[in-house]
């Protein structure tokens, strides 16, 4: 059994504190996965706003979110433009190069993206992508390899805007499976929920997190699991330390989600769907009536 490990590094604090501690858990056991770095501005805090929102501000209630990521990554850009994070990380991401794992573009502007890509035009899509590329190949000393549209929010114009970068993968929608779009390289879907979705909502805490994880999962088919530097490579990190551990004890292979691919990919379409925990829209795989 194969499991696909998604890392997903969105913040300043995320790649300079969590970004090296994942890197050594994973070492220690000696896993490859595959990161997915945001280089760009850590503008993160203006999700504040969110909050304004009721069902966000619930699903930040109920997982504890402010005792989690911290007030420095929760008001992180509120005051003008955040740190630049490959100029101030540099060392960080050089050393993740050097490691083999998987090296994928997140975002240039996690926030940015969020709130806004799925509105931008083609033009500004591909500067994004092309601004986040270059400083991934310029600051990891190697270019990115694949990509994953931050909060799972993608569109068919931001595929289109990635075309001639020469990703393998991408890995921008949830669901099951493997599938080969329109445009851009083949989509494997992430199956199984995070942290956030899960914790607070039917009787799943902290403590049952790891067992819930294991009964969602397909065994007899793939699993992609999404963790974050700043969860669980922070306060998380022994909760994600059991969870390996427990794989291992299983048999289960932690794997980059290169070594899903299958050799035959069937074609399929993404669209607009909804993940139970997760505050608005995000792309889903379009399963056939």
């Amino acid at each position: 059994m194969k499991l696909g490990l998604r890392i997903d590094v969105d913040t300043f604090r995320g790649t300079r504190d969590g970004l090296p501690a994942l890197r050594r858990l994973l070492d220690s056991r000696g896993i490859r996965a595959s990161f997915f770095l945001t280089v760009g501005p850590d503008n993160m805090g203006r999700h504040i706003w969110r909050l304004l929102r009721p069902s966000f501000l619930m699903k930040m209630l109920r997982s504890g979110a402010p005792n989690i990521y911290g007030w420095d990554i929760l008001l992180r850009g509120t005051l003008g433009s955040g740190p630049l994070i490959h100029k101030r990380l540099n060392a960080q991401l050089s050393e993740l190069g050097r490691d083999g794992h998987e090296i994928g573009t997140h975002a240039w502007d996690h926030h940015w993206w969020q709130v806004a890509a799925h509105v931008a035009g083609k033009d500004r899509l591909q500067q994004e992508m092309q601004r986040a590329h270059d400083a991934i190949a310029d600051a990891v000393g190697r270019a990115p390899t694949c990509a994953a549209a931050p909060g799972w929010r993608c569109t068919p114009d931001m595929l289109a805007s990635r075309e001639g970068l020469g990703y393998t993968y991408a890995s921008d929608c949830r669901g099951q499976g493997v599938f080969q779009p329109d445009h851009g390289p083949p989509q494997i879907c992430v199956n199984l929920p995070t942290w956030d979705e899960a914790v607070g909502r039917d009787g799943v805490t902290n403590a049952t997190f790891n067992t819930h994880l294991f009964n969602c999962m397909n065994r007899d088919d793939m699993d992609v699991l999404t963790v974050h530097t700043e969860t669980e490579g922070g306060r998380l990190r022994p909760l994600f330390e059991d969870f390996l551990d427990r794989a291992v004890a299983e048999g289960i292979e932690c794997v980059a989600l290169s070594d899903l691919l299958p050799s035959t990919i069937d074609p399929g379409a993404m669209v607009q769907g909804r993940v139970a925990g997760r505050e608005g829209w995000v792309a889903v795989r379009e399963v056939a009536a």
